[in-house]
């Protein structure tokens, strides 16, 4: 049973934003992790995506720590300005490096879900204030 003051709309709208956060979360967790199981192909992700060579095993934990950081403040629901902003900006980023491998489309399929994961970070992002559903902070 929903609270008498919220629109059915605006239940469907928090339960579809709680989606998408959990969603968004889930894939950040596990690039996250993958810094800490496996550094080395963090490393190789620094250079092959962002021309970036020689990163430490350290910086890669000092990376994935801070990440995890920022994204259990995101699926909580805190700072959401700047959580959910920087998700969108860092998600962005990923994407966009990816760039040549969309031109493989049919070797690189997989690539293409970065897409509307981006979406979904932009949809977070603007709708933020929407997003009221199991959040630690309005």
């Amino acid at each position: 049973m929903s609270h008498p003051s919220i629109s059915p709309l605006q239940a469907r709208l928090s339960w579809s934003l709680l989606a998408l956060r959990l969603t968004v979360f889930l894939v950040m967790l596990v690039w996250t992790l993958d810094k800490f199981v496996n550094p080395e192909h963090g490393a190789r992700i620094f250079e092959s995506f962002y021309s970036i060579k020689g990163v430490g095993e350290i910086a890669i934990y000092v990376l994935g720590a801070l990440q995890m950081v920022l994204i259990l403040a995101f699926v909580a629901g805190l700072a959401k300005r700047w959580t959910y902003g920087i998700i969108f900006i860092l998600h962005g980023a990923s994407t966009l490096s990816s760039f040549p491998q969309y031109f493989d489309a049919f070797n690189n399929l997989l690539f293409f879900a970065a897409w509307p994961m981006w979406g979904a970070c932009f949809a977070l992002y603007l709708l933020r204030d929407a997003d009221n559903r199991f959040t630690l902070s309005k």
